[in-house]
């Protein structure tokens, strides 16, 4: 999708004026109006309004990975936070506020699976829709020292996640359920009062984490004023409901830094590790050491670690080569 957005998109859903600093306003040298695209509610709706027009091409997710731009008052803890950063959004279209519903329950189990596969536990909150807008909307949370203030039930931290055959076909309203009972709340979101009469004592946990992902479902806030309609089956013209979905994989890597390492440095969890295994050959160009080393990497290969071999001919300190 374009990075740079026409002003008249946004105009037509009204969040042009709306939206806030945050948003860098530009101009062409026709003195046009455009921006630096901060998310793509308004273009992805100008997408399916354009393309799709009837109900037999419903549901449908479209979704893309962009650098994306926000003139953050503050930035800080390097990606954590950046005015610039790498964004996986997704977009669901459907007929009516029950199926995108269902779509918002398949992606919120998505992102706890995705999560969980990165070794991370990352807690569902409940959290303020903000520009986006619609009245369902829920962030995924890594507790950690460097985030904001969030507020949850301990229980959450060792619920199990559902399983990798689990079926996205299916009903997943009661796992949406299962997880939601409990309390999580963002700073912007916190009843006190809720939090305190809803969750035991021993199961409070009043801490800091960072947002890894946001979901939501805003129903028809962009397709009305767009006239983002398709043909129902009776003929008729039908506004579609819709919900966004969007993980920020350059803040995930301070986000993994942060909970996986020590004194030593970064441990990555091996899922999200470059390698496995690093072999180096610090006698490239010897054969004896060149043929083990051969050896050594197929047969590693062969027992499934995902191996990196450095047989470069070059010193291995920082000005001349260890003695060997």
């Amino acid at each position: 999708m374009p990075t740079i957005q026409s002003a008249d998109l946004w105009r037509e859903s009204g969040r042009y004026d709306a939206y806030g600093k945050e948003m860098l306003r530009i101009e062409d040298r026709n003195e046009r109006e455009f921006l630096y695209g901060p998310t793509n509610e308004e273009v992805i709706t100008d997408i399916f309004r354009t393309y799709v027009k009837s109900y037999k091409d419903l549901p449908l997710n479209l979704y893309h990975v962009q650098w994306k731009f926000h003139d953050e008052v503050r930035p800080r803890f390097g990606t954590m936070r950046s005015r610039e950063f790498l964004m996986k959004d997704a977009y669901s279209f459907d007929l009516n506020k029950e199926d995108a519903v269902k779509a918002y329950e398949r992606m919120f189990v998505a992102y706890l699976r995705t999560y969980a596969r990165m070794g991370l536990t990352a807690i569902p909150m409940r959290a303020d829709t903000g520009p986006i807008g619609g009245d369902l909307s829920h962030e995924f949370i890594i507790l950690a020292d460097t985030g904001s203030a969030v507020f949850c039930d301990r229980r959450l931290l060792d619920k199990p996640i559902p399983p990798k055959d689990i079926d996205f076909r299916g009903d997943l309203n009661p796992v949406f359920n299962d997880w939601t009972s409990l309390y999580a709340a963002t700073e912007d979101m916190v009843d006190m009062a809720e939090f305190e009469a809803t969750v035991p004592e021993e199961h409070r946990v009043s801490a800091r984490g960072i947002e890894v992902g946001h979901i939501f479902y805003f129903g028809t806030k962009y397709s009305e004023p767009m006239k983002a309609t398709v043909t129902g089956p009776d003929g008729k013209e039908i506004i579609v409901h819709g919900g966004s979905y969007g993980v920020g994989p350059s803040r995930l890597v301070p986000t993994i830094i942060e909970a996986f390492h020590d004194d030593a440095g970064i441990i990555w969890p091996v899922s999200v590790a470059p390698f496995e295994a690093v072999l180096i050959n610090l006698k490239a160009g010897d054969a004896e050491c060149d043929a083990a080393c051969d050896k050594l990497y197929a047969e590693l290969n062969a027992a499934g670690l995902d191996m990196l071999y450095d047989d470069r001919d070059r010193g291995q300190g920082p000005s001349s080569p260890l003695p060997i």
